[in-house]
């Protein structure tokens, strides 16, 4: 049996601002944005390649904007990735190297940790 991480909840608190900074400054994909009730909008984004996708939105049970840390991506070329993210205008750390892989960290705007890393060529 396959069990598949599919979409994790990242919490926000203008969901407009959060939405064109994950599609415009990170380049995600916007899936599906539905405002289904006056207090429930739901918004799906996804990163180019990946099969799990992030949920943000209003009316939906989540943690204080910005608590969430330690969210990683996955990338074939950590410092082509952090240059593209640099140019669009993210605040993003230098390449840090490490055994287990180099790692670029940055924040979204409330805070919400994120980690790019390019798997070590052993792996």
């Amino acid at each position: 049996m396959d069990w598949k991480l599919e979409l994790v909840s990242v919490p926000v608190a203008d969901v407009d601002r959060a939405k064109a900074f994950y599609t415009e400054k990170i380049g995600f994909n916007a899936d599906h944005d539905h405002q289904v009730t006056d207090e429930l909008r739901f918004v799906q984004l996804t990163p180019p390649g990946s099969a799990c996708s992030i949920a943000i939105g209003t009316g939906m049970p989540q943690a204080e904007p910005g608590s969430v840390r330690g969210l990683q991506i996955v990338v074939a070329d950590v410092a082509a990735a952090r240059e593209e993210l640099a140019g669009r205008g993210v605040e993003v750390s230098e390449v840090q190297e490490f055994p287990w892989g180099n790692f670029v960290f940055f924040d979204d705007p409330d805070g919400n940790g994120w980690a790019l890393q390019q798997l070590p060529a052993w792996r």
